[in-house]
């Protein structure tokens, strides 16, 4: 629980700690792995064809060598040197020719194109590679660079503590171009550098780089340059930073709607398309200054900056806040007549720089338009075609194609949006998938913390749009996390406290006397009881210290409950969650009071969604706390209860108790099970 931080520091007396009675300590089970980060068993994204004889090609000796010259079989062996050094801190070394190692090369050498034959696993897709494993090593044969780089990420995948798991596989991408979204802004770097190489793990090639606030030149100039936003060199050294991991760069630069980043301080009033707008929202497509001001002088710069060979221009929900048009000259001409125009004008300008353009769909091709606006558009734009449910809606994909205009997908993060919408693609021969993802202008971080639901999806997506016809990724938080923060293969030994003694709850209820009190259809009875894994922590179980909350089922509960220790930890794994959600995100529900035998307390404050949420709350907003346990009720409703791991900052002094406390609030924080990690007396 790295982020979880005391607020309070009291300094007991040691009079005022003889005043109470010295507590016994719980009752402890010794674990060889209260905590252990494994390899997962699955790999994402599926492969098309893959086979797992038994059998681990062992580490001892184990090298690395590329057979070719292509850039990206040098980005492979990187990757797998950093994959050795974080899951097992060891050095991935060369490797010689005639020893067992990793080899890594293309179908274009006829040695290795002749052994992936003969090993029956030839791919000569766009993309594709063959890769297998066994007791003479492990090979990587792409069909092209793009191929080999793709199966040095699922090689990684295959990679354990005592070896390489042995391995058949012949793979290649369903869709063409596999797309995520990302951001620029003031916290770029310490995102962006996390994001892109788990972007290129799970098998993208590009990403649409939301790119509004840049510190343009003109901006800047103009006085209309957003503080918040990255630099040049920043939005420079993410494009280059991304091509390093095989991701094409596409700026997305939001024009003719979603305008307000070129009005930023009061600047360019006059350029508004409404001039009664308080949304600064459109621009005044009939005012020369617009384009020759700010619009073509802003995508000059990120043709120049980004390199690219597709801009996107966005242009969705046009008319969604502004009268548009507005202004009489406007109104004259009409909607399509000045969309078009402005689409035209952005579209040859990018074409001058042998750039091609892209757009969404809805404004172009929404109903009230559709059969004659899109037929006065260059038929060489890319349409991205947004569509946030599951499985409804999607015909308009196909008509787009039918059109003639080169169509991609974009998904969100609805269960079944990326993988159904992945799905229609591919049927109607689609450029590919857009992951989006829509954390707000500066809010960067929230990809981890605040919003991390919506990085989530870029697990499943992946793995629908490599492969359309896999099925749901399972435990995709679980991999998100993983790969954002990747963590070393160990096991860290402990002790998991038996709290039966303070237990107020029972988590069945046959009777409607336990857990929340709704009877046994709606109760936590599938958790079970006793030592048991739960993702990558033990705990024993033995019931739920539910504690005061303001919902009738909760007011007659205690308001703390102390947990008696008298031993020393590294850190301690918190099972925990509440009965009922809180009524504002974040909002602090309860607090952890860790005292110590040398008369120090600290105050491990719970705020809502970000260390603690409710077992019926399933969407992940944080990545503080880890997965834990997840399943359903009797009635089918899903739930889930989070582990948090709080860093001990004083690890050689002994912990005398851990205190639980409620605000007494609608969610009302319930221990289920406490570890303490690399205990000791």
């Amino acid at each position: 629980m790295r982020a979880l931080t005391p607020v309070s520091v009291a300094v007991l007396s040691s009079a005022l700690l003889a005043a109470g009675a010295q507590a016994a300590p719980l009752p402890l089970t010794p674990l060889p792995e209260a905590r252990a980060q494994t390899p997962r068993q699955t790999l994402v994204p599926q492969p098309k064809r893959a086979e797992f004889p038994n059998g681990t090609l062992p580490l001892g000796g184990l090298g690395v060598r590329v057979v070719g010259s292509a850039p990206e079989l040098a980005w492979a062996v990187r990757d797998l040197r950093a994959e050795w050094k974080t899951r097992l801190g060891a050095e991935l070394q060369g490797g010689a020719a005639g020893k067992p190692g990793i080899v890594i090369g293309t179908l274009a050498d006829q040695e290795l194109a002749a052994k992936a034959k003969a090993a029956g696993l030839d791919n000569a897709a766009a993309e594709g590679y063959a890769l297998w494993v066994d007791s003479s090593g492990a090979y990587i044969v792409g069909a092209d660079g793009k191929g080999a780089y793709a199966g040095a990420q699922t090689l990684r995948q295959l990679l354990t503590p005592a070896g390489v798991r042995f391995a058949k596989i012949s793979d290649s991408p369903g869709l063409r171009d596999r797309v995520a979204m990302i951001y620029l802004d003031q916290y770029s770097a310490q995102v962006n550098d996390r994001l892109i190489p788990m972007l290129a793990a799970l098998k993208y090639n590009a990403v649409l780089i939301m790119s509004n606030y840049v510190q343009w030149d003109t901006a800047k100039a103009g006085g209309f340059a957003h503080p918040g936003g990255a630099s040049k060199a920043e939005a420079r050294r993410v494009a280059e930073l991304a091509r390093s991991y095989g991701l094409e760069p596409i700026p997305l630069i939001e024009t003719l709607s979603h305008a307000g980043w070129m009005f930023y301080g009061g600047k360019n009033l006059n350029l508004k398309q409404d001039p009664e707008s308080q949304n600064l929202w459109a621009y005044d497509t009939l005012n020369p200054d617009t384009y020759s001001k700010v619009i073509l002088p802003v995508l000059s710069e990120a043709v120049e900056l980004f390199r690219p060979t597709r801009v996107h221009i966005g242009h969705d929900e046009v008319r969604s806040r502004d009268r548009f048009p507005a202004r009489e000259n406007g109104k004259a001409l009409g909607f399509e007549k000045l969309y078009v125009d402005d689409v035209v004008k952005l579209h040859d300008h990018l074409k001058s720089l042998n750039v091609a353009t892209m757009i969404w769909h809805d404004s172009a091709f929404a109903d009230s338009v559709i059969a004659t606006l899109p037929a006065q558009l260059p038929k060489d734009i890319q349409v991205a075609y947004w569509n946030y449910t599951s499985g409804t809606g999607t015909d308009l994909l196909g008509k787009i194609a039918a059109m003639g205009f080169p169509v991609l997908g974009a998904s969100w993060l609805d269960a079944g949006n990326p993988e159904g919408q992945a799905k229609v693609a591919a049927k109607t021969r689609a450029l590919g998938m857009i992951q989006t993802r829509w954390t707000g202008y500066f809010g960067n971080p929230s990809i981890w913390d605040g919003q991390a639901e919506q990085g989530v999806p870029f697990v499943r997506a992946a793995s629908a749009f490599w492969n359309p016809d896999a099925p749901v990724v399972a435990g995709a938080e679980g991999i998100f996390r993983d790969l954002y923060q990747p963590a070393a293969y160990r096991a860290a030994a402990g002790s998991a406290v038996n709290l039966k003694s303070l237990v107020t709850r029972s988590l069945s209820d046959d009777d409607e006397k336990g857990w929340i009190l709704k009877g046994p259809d709606i109760d936590l009875r599938n958790l079970g009881t006793g030592v048991k894994r739960l993702g990558a922590y033990s705990f024993d179980v033995q019931g739920a210290v539910m504690l005061r909350g303001s919902r009738p089922a909760a007011k007659d509960l205690p308001e703390r409950a102390t947990v008696e220790l008298g031993r020393k930890a590294d850190a301690l794994a918190f099972l925990h969650t509440t009965g009922w959600p809180a009524a504002t995100p974040r909002e602090v529900i309860g607090r952890y009071e860790v005292a110590y035998a040398d008369g120090t307390t600290l105050a491990l404050p719970l705020e809502y969604g970000r260390h603690i949420r409710a077992w019926t709350d399933t969407l992940p907003s944080s990545m503080i706390p880890a997965p834990g346990f997840s399943g359903q009720t009797r009635d089918g409703l899903n739930v889930a209860v989070p582990v948090l791991e709080w860093t001990n900052p004083k690890p050689g002094v002994v912990i005398k108790s851990v205190t639980l406390v409620s605000e007494g609030k609608n969610a009302n924080p319930t221990l289920i099970g406490l570890t303490l990690i690399g205990d000791r007396p």
